[in-house]
């Protein structure tokens, strides 16, 4: 008994657990000189558990993961996690060019939103006058669309997925990925301050990393520097840093980047939040994080 158990215990350990950062930015792609370091995409993130792929999100970034793909650098099969339908984390969808390809296969996982499947919600970006080919029309692939709700969780291969309803407008979903005995959490797009912060610290209780929108300081977010952003679905790095701390994560990453916030100002971004967080990282566009 105990050697199979200490076999176990090392196979499960050399099980491969990685992220990899394809966008990071929030709102709109921001591309040019000044935002090369830190990337300008919209979010998507990869998750590599063994043989499985999983995407979070397809913003702008994930045309850059579908290159690598089509290189094959890669699995020809992957699940696709939506957190919500916002335009910033759809973009990149209609230049995925592996969902165009016979050869790969690609289930979809989202809420359903005012009485529309995931399949009916991403269907609905891509019609006139607004987009000049269907989904109908061009997505080749062999694709799965299934609906997802808050609490729903499931296991693919030895990944195991939960999920959480986050506090942001039409609704959105937080993913924990369990994996080796290791966790990850991405909440994208959350805004603090109500009952469900609570929720959230125990969702990512002792997780490994934490992916966490922290778009906005404190000063932009109440409005004593611009405009108030209260109520549209973001989040601070003082409440990142709160959340990390009262959820006891062993590293935090800041995600999300406020669009007007180039290189220089994310590296002094990073550093303020440091003080409070010395192992707080912004997620790097192509950058690989081992779990």
């Amino acid at each position: 008994m105990a050697e199979n158990e200490q076999a176990g215990t090392t196979a499960e350990a050399s099980v491969p657990f990685h992220v990899r950062f394809w966008g990071v930015r929030g709102s709109i792609p921001v591309p040019g000189p000044k935002t090369q370091r830190y990337g300008g995409n919209t979010p998507c993130v990869e998750v590599r558990c063994g043989d499985e792929l999983l995407i979070f999100d397809l913003g702008t970034g994930v045309r850059v993961l579908g290159e690598e793909l089509l290189a094959g650098r890669g699995p020809t099969r992957a699940t696709i996690f939506l957190s919500h339908y916002h335009y910033d984390h759809l973009q990149g969808l209609p230049f995925f060019t592996p969902i165009m390809i016979p050869k790969f296969a690609f289930t979809v996982y989202g809420a359903p939103r005012d009485g529309r499947s995931v399949k009916e919600v991403l269907a609905g970006q891509m019609v006139q006058p607004y987009f000049p080919v269907t989904a109908e029309q061009v997505f080749k692939a062999q694709l799965t669309y299934k609906d997802l709700e808050a609490g729903q969780q499931l296991e693919l291969g030895p990944a195991r997925i939960r999920t959480l309803d986050l506090n942001h407008p039409g609704g959105n979903l937080g993913y924990r990925v369990e994996c080796n005995g290791k966790s990850v959490v991405y909440a994208t797009d959350v805004e603090h301050g109500c009952e469900k912060d609570r929720d959230l610290v125990e969702f990512a209780r002792d997780a490994d990393v934490l992916i966490i929108d922290a778009m906005y300081t404190e000063d932009e977010y109440r409005g004593r520097k611009g405009a108030a952003k209260i109520g549209w679905g973001h989040s601070t790095w003082e409440s990142a840093v709160e959340t990390a701390n009262a959820s006891k994560v062993k590293k935090l990453v800041l995600f999300h980047h406020e669009t007007t916030r180039d290189d220089d100002a994310m590296d002094q971004f990073v550093e303020r939040v440091r003080k409070h967080r010395p192992d707080a990282i912004a997620a790097v566009e192509s950058e690989i994080l081992k779990v």
